[in-house]
């Protein structure tokens, strides 16, 4: 993939973020999240990719997608596997919360995971725990294993976890080893990127979440030298049959960083579209203009680039103020 490509992506998650925005807070999410879809659709067409979307908007929503099989961008230029959720964090929006965002990763075709839209239980951690840590171990000797490796009392690690009910015997799992907990109240991708940003303050995130968020998530820790590990979580014989329709012959195996997006190159992109630990959100300016906050990253090179862009609101016609 050229380098250029880059940029070209974040400018898809730009365009997704600013029509989302003006539905933050009013109790809305699939209209936010389809403001957001047709927006990502629509830029995408000018992005010189023959792109084919393998993981789109999780079926668990019940809101518009960005279908799995559909083709997008310009038919000009390289072959690739995209993954996007251009809201992620409908209720965030809807509620007026922190840490939603638009997100997209594309690698070269045929190496991202068709993730099932199914729960997936995942451990993700930033670049000092990288290869050091196993979700198949119990949660007291991952936390047990974590503090040493990082040279610091359990009492200092800081884990985060969705506020779910199916979490209720890990938290306290987690509470009686002593660490110190976070609970998100939705935001999988951003909640499995958080060990990766020293800023974030965050040391391991666990518990279970989307499949497809699972993949998005890794390409972005592969970008920035983390790692998440996942197991599949089918729920019935339905949901076992479609993950080996799929290619995974045994849906309960571990999966790899590897497995789910392959050993080469990967580009991810994020634009926050309400304020988080380390994006910005979609802030309105005098004179019709918009300031968003972008993460643009590339596994091949490991760069990793914010950038901050003002838009004049009335030369983009898909973003309507509310």
């Amino acid at each position: 993939m050229e380098r250029e490509l880059a940029l070209e992506l974040v400018r898809v998650t730009e365009l997704a973020a600013l029509a989302a925005a003006p539905w933050m807070g009013r109790g809305d999410k699939n209209s936010a999240d389809g403001a957001a879809t047709e927006a990502m659709r629509r830029m995408f067409d000018t992005v010189s990719i023959r792109g084919t979307v393998v993981i789109g908007e999780g079926e668990m929503d019940e809101a518009p997608m960005l279908y799995i099989g559909e083709e997008v961008g310009s038919t000009q230029g390289p072959a690739v596997d995209v993954a996007v959720d251009p809201l992620e964090g409908t209720e965030i929006v809807a509620r007026g919360l922190n840490n939603a965002m638009s997100v997209l990763a594309v690698a070269p075709s045929g190496q991202l995971l068709h993730a099932p839209d199914m729960y997936m239980e995942k451990l993700a951690v930033g670049p000092a725990l990288a290869g050091k840590l196993s979700l198949l171990d119990p949660i007291r000797t991952t936390v047990e294993k974590a503090a040493l490796a990082l040279s610091k009392p359990i009492s200092e690690l800081t884990v985060t976890i969705l506020d779910r009910s199916r979490h209720a015997e890990l938290v306290r799992d987690l509470r009686e080893t002593g660490v110190r907990i976070k609970l998100l109240s939705d935001g999988d991708v951003a909640g499995a990127m958080a060990p990766a940003f020293p800023e974030a303050g965050i040391d391991l995130y666990v518990g279970s979440g989307g499949a497809p968020e699972g993949v998005l998530a890794a390409a972005a820790l592969k970008c920035l030298g983390g790692e998440i590990q996942g197991r599949l979580m089918p729920e019935d014989e339905a949901q076992r049959e479609r993950c080996v329709a799929m290619g995974i012959a045994d849906p309960r195996e571990l999966l790899t960083m590897d497995a789910m997006i392959g050993d080469g190159d990967v580009i991810f992109s994020a634009t926050g579209i309400t304020p988080g630990e380390f994006l910005g959100g979609v802030r309105y300016l005098p004179d019709q203009r918009a300031e968003t906050q972008s993460v643009v990253m590339r596994a091949k090179t490991r760069t990793i680039r914010y950038i901050r862009s003002l838009h004049y609101l009335p030369n983009k016609p898909l973003v309507q103020k509310r």
